[in-house]
């Protein structure tokens, strides 16, 4: 038995090529610059929820998630077509929040950091 389950290795594979469909073949101008972060399966592999970053932003856009949503027909066709799966997932797309958290905590480490220097006597 293998270290990694079926539906993890299917996911990863799924994620690799959604994320080349999105940069190659999508031409929705509401999908700019998405990153696919990540897709969860379930065992049955049935549905495939897929997890996206608006790169340069907190949260995601109303427009950029109906973008998605109308892509996932498409997206599910040109899976079937890469992946040699009995059945191809049916696709859905979630924001990313743990990006945004860190992206946040991110930012107070830098704003502590400058806050620190701003402190630190001119004799050093």
């Amino acid at each position: 038995m293998s270290k990694f389950k079926r539906a993890d290795r299917v996911a990863d594979l799924i994620r690799m090529e959604i994320a080349d469909i999105l940069l190659k073949q999508i031409k929705d101008p509401r999908i700019g610059a998405v990153t696919v972060t990540g897709v969860k399966i379930s065992d049955d592999l049935r549905n495939a929820r897929v997890f996206f970053v608006e790169m340069g932003k907190d949260s995601c856009s109303p427009e950029t998630q109906a973008g998605l949503e109308s892509a996932a027909g498409f997206l599910k066709r040109e899976l079937g077509k890469r992946l040699q799966l009995r059945h191809v997932p049916d696709i859905v797309f979630a924001f990313d929040e743990s990006f945004a958290y860190g992206s946040r905590i991110e930012r107070l480490l830098a704003e502590i950091h400058r806050e620190e220097e701003k402190n630190v006597p001119e004799d050093h």
